[in-house]
Parts: structure tokens; C-alpha cells; sequence
């Protein structure tokens, strides 16, 4: 007989009715530490969830999503910075009196855990949780609806107790150059069952080199149908059962939630727990491990793509009401805005703050009470709350946290992150990648991901102050700590330059919150290249069947379209970084790739981006057809090359007609009445021609009525070109 853990701390036990678990209150243990030091120098001064993310701290997403999925018990597992976590549930009305919420807020504080694990004895040993409960970190993003997967859960346990995990999971296909998602996270390796979706295998560190992975010989022959999966994300919302506490009591060994307790499941045959995986297609989920991840989620949240979890909805304090503007930009009531100034595109201004003439906000996201002087760029950057930015500055791709003060003319390169109260003096160029605090860097760091301790006053290494900086007009830099003696905000930089503690800067990219750069894109496409007539190339790997026993005809095309709907919302992902600043040359470098890790063709990517561009455009409209159409031609003429570089034939000119046809009928019916004036367009931009239209038209002829809805919408301009063609062919 197996050997059954003791049930959950003060819960219940693996032998009770899955009924009595059912009518159990939703409860929810929401991890407020994270436990890594990916965040640091940052996370020194004040804890992850608290980070700003469009301007709400991070934990108010988590909250208002459980809150808002029906969760009625919440316990916040407070470590690091426990007192900080603790004010804010109190000041944003979780804790602390009878406040309106439907969700009560309790937070459990301890200062010795140092790991997941540790902090899930810690709320075993409290005996809180009574039945099945949501585990979830602070620093996750959701508007899935919890009701399936729950049911899911819960209808498992009644035939099953020993299926105690439903892990929530969803698609999302690693870059081949990079193998990497677009949160920055490495690629994990997953093995499904289609019928049951039982989790059988799980590898978070795959040795991308290879293109195989080693699974036990025993989960093959227990198994005989099972999927290989690499395009997954793990989301980092489960639903357990009480055990899953009892488990890490059990096994103090387990430590990091999916390295240790779930790898540990997987491969024990004795106890025989199982896991569970739910996927969810249409809705939003994402952690934010690293600083891509958070330049990700946050273009994801101005985007709408988390709603109602966006800005002009989410309210947090005492902050004025943000509204939303025309493409994508959100401003509070009170910003004093020049008349000069422009703010771009997928843009935040939060309250109190003034921008001075001729500045050039883009892409980026600033907080409250920022004073930014006159002719100052910035672009795909985060300025936190605070924050001075004097004449002249240059900001790109960065994160510059509350009270930092630049000096004129100073700039910031790409990927740097500027901590709490830093101070860059005049003309002073701060360097790609650079990471500064006020803060020296701690002597015990690890590159280990689950050592972020509680203590935040550890060892101090002799970090350089002020190396590594460079001036434009003068070629050395004070290295004076003194803020009186350096004249602060005239010469040097006030702040300790952090080294990286793994890779050294050449990998800085990988995570970074500056766009890879071309070279880099450039290096790693080379390296991926293959020779079609070595053994074992790339194609061989990427036409492996990832249903072991998949045979079907009909099963393999449903699999092709459903590959292809993936590589176009890849896309799309990847024409929206377009969207955040990144050159139209490395744009291409990865849509090529992906259309090399799908196996498909120059026409697949002409119908996925010319979606992408439409797309952009309806988002930047506000529904009426006046705006759309002026979006459309607005859209149409900054991307026509790129289109280009995708219709060199007339077939693939026919696929953007297909697809746009496709988008009237289906999912963007608003641009349905606008198609005859939209067509015409298309045709003076050079985005397709005349012989494709008229082909297009041709073999519509036959067609059902309903398939020449368009054909007759455009009737008169299709004539036009026929008339214009003979005209042509008699002057000849």
C-alpha cells in the first residue's frame, strides 16, 4: 500500500470527500518574496511585489485578479522587507479594517524562510488552509477565469486523491535563436498526457545544445501516447490540494517549487502523487521573473492585453484617475504637459509630473511628481516615481527608480538600471547594461535562483563607486562619495556600479530590458544556420512528431492549424516589441526564425504580419470607421516595406487579400465596411498589385455568394483596374 502523506496543517486529509473540499472557501497563499536576486540591486531597498508595474505596485494585479476570480481567503507570506509588504496591504485597504472587498487579506510573517519551501511549511505549521487552494507568487499577472480549472481539480479529486497539483500553462514558442520566450525565460521541456493531461516529465534547465532530451524509459512504457512540449510557459499558478503542504513538511529537502517538489513527484512511483496541467488559450498569464519579463508585461498591460487588469481600470491609493488616450496613451488629469512636447505611442504619464518643450516621450512609462526638463528623449524606458531629469538628457531601454536625479546632457545607454536616489552628474554617459545603486553589492551573492534572504544588510564587496562611467566632455570621472565635495549633479555619478555575478555583460542581453541587439540577433541567427546536407540537421529535429503514436491524417492538419494560429500570435508578440522601438532589421531576424521553427513559408508570414499591422491599427482606433480608417492608412504606410520584404510573388500578395478577407468575417469585423476603401490602399502602397487583386477576384467567381462579399464591395475599383489593364495592353 502506498504511503499517504498527513493531510494539510490543521485541513483537510487525502481521505476525506473531495465534496467537503468543494464547499470549502476559496483560499489562496500568495508567496511575497520571490526568493531570487534577479531583481537586485533593486530588491535591497524595497521587496519585488512592490515594484512599480505601469506605475501600480506589482501585488495589487495579484490581489485584484484573485480577489476578482473568487478566491475569499488570501494569506500574503511575507519574508523579505515583511514590515513594507505589510503597510501596503494596510494602506491600500487589503488588511487592517472592514474595508468593501470580497476577499480578506491576512499576512503571515517569517523572517527564517529562505526558500517556496520553507514558506509552505511555515503556512502548514499555521494551520489555515482547510481544502483545495490557489498557490501564487506577487509577481504574476493574470485575467484567466479560475472556474474551469478548478473544476477540472476538483472533479480529479473525486475519482483521484493522490492528484493534488493543477498547474496552469499556456503556449508560448521559444525563439530558435535564442531559445528563450519572450519573457526571457529558457525554453522547458514538458511531457503531457493528450487524453488526461496529466504532467508526466518536467525540465526547467534543458541542455539547449542538444536537440533531444532523455526521458525515463519507465514513462514511455507506462505511457504509450504522451506529448513532448517545449513551447510552454509555466505560468506559476497552481491549484493544490492540503497535501501539497504536508508534502514539503514531509520533505524538507524541497526547496524551489518546481526544481525540487515537482520534479520530486514526478519521479517518486512509491507515494504516487500526480500532477495536472490546464492550459488556457484566449486569456493573460505571465510571471515576472526578470527585468525582460517585466519590459513585457508591462507593453502587455498598456496594451490592453490584460484587461481589465490596465490602468484606467486598476486603481490603486491616493493616485489621480488615469485615462486612456489615442494609440495607447494613458495620462493622469494633473500631468503639466509643453506644447512642444510630444508623448509617443503605448505611453504612461502618471500624476504630478511635467514634461518640458521639445521632450520626446516613446514607448515608456513615467511615475508620479517627475520634473523632466527641456529637449530630453526617452524611449522604452521605466522612470519610476520622483524622478529629476534635467536638460538635455538621453534615456533608452532603462529603468530608473524613484529619486533618481540626472544631470543635463547626461545619457543612459541601453539595459541599465539606475537604483533608488542615484544621481548622474552632467554630460555624464552611463553604459550599456550598467547596473548602479547607492547600495555596494552584498559579498555572498549566488547565482543560484532561491537564495534572496530576508537580511538585506549581508556582506559588502569593494564594488567600484563611479568605474566604468565616462564623461563627453572630459575623459575622467570623480570618484569622490561625498555628495557636498562632488559638487552632485555636475560631474560623476553618486552610486556604486554592480558587477553580474554569472554570465559577465556578454549575456546581460538575455535578460535584459533593452531589445537584443542586431548583432547579437545576427551572431546567434549565424550559429543557427545549418547545412541542408549535414546528418542529423534541423529539420530532421523539427519534424519529429510530437504525438508519439500520431498517424491520423485528419489529427496531423488539425495539428498544422493549429501550429499556424500559434505562429501568428508569435508574430504578433513579436510586431508589438516592433512597436516598443525595435529596429525593423531585427524584426525580420525573428520573424525568419520562428517561420524556420514552424516550417512554414514567405506567404505564412505576409497573412501573420499584415494581421499584426491591421491589428495595431484597431487597437490605435477607438472604434469609429473615421479613426479606423485613418489608423489603417497610418499603420499601412509606416510598415508597407516590411510588408514588402514578404510579397515578393504575386501568391504571397494573394495570402494578405486571403487573410484580410479572413479578418472582415471572423475576429475584426470592424474593418468589414471599410474593405473597398482599404483595398484601394493597399494597391498604391505597393503592398499588392494589380495582378494579385484581379487573380483574387478571378477565382472568386465561382465562388458562393457569401464568399464574394468583398469581390462586390470592391466591384468598382476591381473594374478600374481592368479598365486601366486594357488600356495598357491597347497601347502596346
Amino acid at each position: 500500500m502506498s504511503k499517504k502523506s498527513r493531510g494539510g496543517g490543521g485541513g483537510a486529509a487525502a481521505g476525506e470527500d473531495p465534496e467537503d473540499l468543494s464547499r470549502s472557501p476559496l483560499q489562496a497563499v500568495l508567496l511575497a518574496d520571490s526568493f531570487t536576486l534577479k531583481f537586485r540591486p533593486i530588491t535591497l531597498e524595497r521587496p519585488k511585489v512592490l515594484l512599480p508595474l505601469v506605475n501600480v505596485p506589482m501585488i495589487e494585479y495579484t490581489l485584484s485578479w484573485l480577489e476578482s476570480a473568487g478566491v475569499e481567503e488570501c494569506f500574503v507570506f511575507c519574508c523579505a522587507h515583511a514590515q513594507q509588504v505589510k503597510e501596503h496591504l494596510g494602506k491600500a485597504g487589503w488588511t487592517g479594517k472592514p474595508a468593501a472587498r470580497e476577499m480578506t487579506v491576512t499576512a503571515v510573517e517569517s523572517h527564517d524562510a529562505i526558500s517556496a519551501g520553507d514558506a509552505l511549511r511555515v503556512m502548514y505549521g499555521r494551520g489555515v488552509i482547510h481544502g483545495d487552494f490557489v498557490l501564487i507568487s506577487g509577481d504574476t499577472i493574470s485575467n484567466m477565469n479560475l472556474k474551469d480549472a478548478l473544476q477540472e481539480h476538483k472533479d480529479r479529486r473525486k475519482k483521484d486523491p493522490l492528484a493534488v497539483m493543477t498547474m496552469v500553462i499556456k503556449h508560448s514558442k521559444p525563439s530558435i535563436l535564442t531559445n528563450q520566450t519572450r519573457l526571457g525565460n529558457d525554453e522547458i521541456v514538458m511531457a503531457i498526457d493528450p487524453e488526461t493531461k496529466e504532467l508526466l516529465y518536467y525540465e526547467d534547465r534543458a541542455d539547449v545544445s542538444n536537440l533531444y532530451v532523455t526521458i525515463d524509459k519507465d514513462i514511455l512504457a507506462s505511457n504509450p501516447t504522451l506529448q513532448l512540449h517545449n513551447n510552454m510557459e509555466d505560468c506559476y499558478i497552481d491549484i493544490c490540494s492540503p497535501e501539497v503542504l504536508s508534502l514539503f513538511t514531509d520533505n524538507f529537502d524541497y526547496q524551489h517549487l518546481r526544481r525540487h517538489f515537482v520534479k520530486g513527484l514526478l519521479v517518486d512511483d512509491i507515494m504516487g502523487y500526480k500532477i495536472y496541467t490546464h492550459e488556457i488559450r484566449s486569456s493573460y498569464a505571465a510571471r515576472i521573473d526578470n527585468f525582460r519579463s517585466y519590459d513585457t508585461v508591462s507593453k502587455d498591460i498598456i496594451q490592453r492585453w490584460t484587461y481589465p487588469m490596465v490602468p484606467d481600470v486598476l486603481s490603486f491609493g491616493d493616485r489621480q484617475e488615469i485615462k486612456l488616450h489615442r494609440q495607447g496613451i494613458y495620462k493622469a488629469s494633473d500631468v503639466t504637459l509643453s506644447h512642444s512636447a510630444q508623448i509617443g505611442a503605448n505611453s504612461v504619464v502618471g500624476n504630478g509630473t511635467s514634461v518640458g518643450e521639445n521632450c520626446k516621450v516613446s514607448n515608456s512609462v513615467i511615475g508620479q511628481g517627475c520634473n523632466i526638463g527641456k529637449n530630453v528623449l526617452i524611449h522604452g524606458s521605466y522612470i519610476w516615481d520622483n524622478v529629476t531629469i534635467e536638460d538635455g538628457c538621453k534615456v533608452s531601454n532603462s529603468l530608473v527608480c524613484d529619486g533618481v536625479h540626472l544631470g543635463a546632457g547626461a545619457i543612459v545607454e541601453p539595459g541599465c538600471i539606475l537604483s533608488f536616489k542615484v544621481e548622474v552628474g552632467k554630460n555624464v554617459v552611463v553604459p550599456a547594461y550598467s547596473k548602479v545603486a547607492l547600495l555596494p553589492q552584498p559579498s555572498n551573492e549566488d547565482s543560484d535562483e532561491e537564495l534572496e534572504y530576508a537580511d538585506t544588510n549581508s556582506g559588502v564587496t569593494d564594488s567600484p563607486p563611479f568605474s566604468s562611467m565616462r564623461s563627453a566632455d572630459h575623459p575622467t570621472v570623480s570618484d569622490d562619495d561625498d555628495l557636498e565635495a562632488s559638487e552632485t549633479g555636475t560631474c560623476g555619478v553618486v552610486g556604486y556600479v554592480w558587477e553580474n555575478v554569472d554570465a559577465g555583460i556578454q549575456e546581460e542581453w538575455r535578460q535584459s530590458i533593452a531589445p537584443i541587439p542586431k548583432d547579437k540577433l545576427e551572431e546567434l541567427q549565424h550559429a543557427a544556420s545549418f547545412d541542408d546536407d549535414d546528418d542529423g540537421s534541423e529539420d530532421d529535429f523539427k519534424n519529429r512528431p510530437t504525438v508519439l503514436d500520431q498517424d491520423d491524417d485528419s489529427d496531423v492538419s488539425a495539428v498544422e492549424d493549429d501550429d499556424y494560429s500559434k505562429f501568428e500570435k508569435e508574430v504578433e508578440e513579436t510586431f508589438q516589441r516592433a512597436l516598443d522601438g525595435i529596429h525593423q532589421d531585427n524584426l525580420i531576424l525573428e520573424i525568419n526564425a520562428l517561420r524556420l521553427s514552424y516550417s512554414l513559408q514567405h506567404a505564412d508570414c505576409a497573412g501573420a504580419l499584415f494581421h499584426s499591422v491591421m491589428r495595431s491599427a484597431l487597437v490605435a482606433a477607438q472604434s469609429t470607421n473615421g479613426n479606423l480608417l485613418k489608423t489603417t492608412a497610418e499603420a499601412l504606410g509606416k510598415w508597407k516595406d516590411l510588408l514588402r520584404n514578404y510579397t515578393k510573388s504575386v501568391d504571397e500578395e494573394m495570402e494578405i487579400l486571403l487573410k484580410f478577407e479572413e479578418m472582415c468575417q471572423e475576429n475584426t469585423k470592424e474593418f468589414s465596411p471599410l474593405f473597398s476603401k482599404i483595398l484601394p490602399y493597399l494597391y498604391d502602397k505597393e503592398v499588392v498589385s494589380e495582378d494579385a487583386i484581379l487573380r483574387w477576384a478571378e477565382e472568386k467567381e465561382n465562388a458562393d455568394e457569401s464568399d464574394k462579399v468583398f469581390v462586390k464591395q470592391s466591384e468598382a475599383f476591381i473594374q478600374w483596374l481592368k479598365e486601366a489593364e486594357e488600356e495598357d495592353e491597347e497601347e502596346e
